[in-house]
């Protein structure tokens, strides 16, 4: 199999440390925080992987009950001889709320567990995310260990610190910076992945490409059947790459100060999407893949990006079986207003990642919201014309 071009990831160490039978290993360099990322088959059943982050005596193991059945045996398998606790949330991201997270506190409290308890997060995104704001509010701050079984999870929602739930009014308003102890990257758990949720991971795949690696979206175009296929070392190559992508970013600017706001490449347009139209109905790489091709659109309209480059963005994205028209549901007033629920605004302006180029994002307030209404009328229009 071969691999993508390298590309300035000067933030993010080379491979160091031992990594467990069958395990790419990379770093996500935080100084005194640093935390691994493992990525290979097998990896959940595998005690080596567990034994260096886990080191008090009490673990709770949070995962859904479509995510439960299939692996958590094989982790408490692999963790026996600890103080082992479990609590299954309902499966979707309609449940990423206040009520579903004190599920999770009610199990801490319930078991009694103390400041040295870990959490496991075995699930998707909805998982990680909860699972992590419950241990960066759980006695002020415990450790967990991000355990994604879903490609969006493994490519992104694991690795940064970012957790948090939704709220009617804003997806992820509601969270907390909270790096996780490390991240196990079973890539066996693709294999019971839906076709559906395989798309949406790669959709923040090739969002890696879009904002700073454009060898990787060659690449991506080259290995798209392969990928669909789910070859085992096209998984673990695009998994790595873009795991190497994000942690450098993070190194960079952990808090979003700045750079790491580069990652929301079509998440302002694809947060408006999911809430617009309800937690659940899109999934989230659907929404964002819309997204991205709508930031594309308006970069194009503004004179940043040539035709071309948006028609290679398209034709990927939907080549990976993503939607790449949003609705046509939404108003511009109602998208302006649910894009304006967005962590990017600042002092009342909207700001949006746009592209000068794939591989080229920047982070901007500086374009012409006459440009974004008219592109937003266009699919508003487009709906009231079907």
């Amino acid at each position: 199999m071969a691999t993508p071009d390298s590309s300035p990831d000067s933030a993010v160490p080379s491979d160091s440390g031992r990594a467990p039978t069958g395990a790419r290993r990379l770093e996500v360099d935080l100084g005194e925080r640093s935390y691994p990322i493992l990525i290979g088959p097998g990896l959940l059943a595998q005690p080596a992987c567990w034994q260096p982050h886990v080191r008090g005596r009490q673990v709770l193991v949070v995962s859904n009950d479509t995510v439960a059945p299939l692996y958590l045996e094989a982790v408490e398998a692999a963790l026996a001889g600890f103080d082992l606790h479990r609590v299954i949330l309902p499966d979707g991201e309609q449940y990423k709320d206040l009520d579903t997270l004190n599920r999770i506190f009610d199990a801490l409290l319930e078991a009694r567990l103390g400041r040295d308890v870990i959490l496991v997060a075995l699930g998707g995104g909805v998982v990680g995310d909860m699972a992590g704001f419950a241990a960066a509010c759980y006695q002020r701050g415990v450790a967990f260990i991000q355990v994604p079984t879903t490609l969006l999870a493994q490519v992104d929602s694991s690795v940064g610190g970012k957790t948090g739930v939704n709220h009617p009014l804003g997806k992820n308003m509601i969270g907390a910076f909270h790096q996780p102890r490390a991240v196990i990257a079973d890539t066996d758990t693709l294999r019971t992945l839906p076709e559906r949720e395989l798309a949406a991971g790669l959709a923040e795949v090739v969002k890696y490409g879009l904002i700073r690696d454009p060898a990787f979206f060659d690449w991506l175009e080259a290995h798209r059947e392969h990928l669909l296929a789910r070859d085992a070392d096209a998984l673990a190559e695009a998994i790595e790459r873009s795991c190497r992508n994000k942690a450098a970013v993070v190194a960079a600017d952990e808090r979003e100060a700045g750079q790491r706001a580069l990652l929301n490449l079509g998440h302002t347009f694809g947060h408006a999407i999911e809430a617009g139209m309800g937690y659940g109905v899109w999934l989230h790489g659907e929404a964002v893949a819309a997204g991205m091709v709508l930031a594309a659109e308006l970069s194009a309209r503004l004179g940043w990006l040539d035709a071309a480059d948006v028609s290679r963005a398209r034709a990927l994205l939907a080549g990976f079986g993503l939607p790449v028209d949003p609705p046509a549901a939404l108003s511009v007033e109602r998208w302006l207003a649910l894009m304006a629920v967005d962590k990017k605004v600042q002092g009342g302006r909207l700001r949006l990642v746009l592209l000068h180029g794939i591989g080229r994002a920047v982070v901007t307030a500086d374009f012409d919201p006459a440009v974004l209404r008219a592109l937003l009328a266009d699919i508003a229009g487009a709906g009231a014309g079907a």
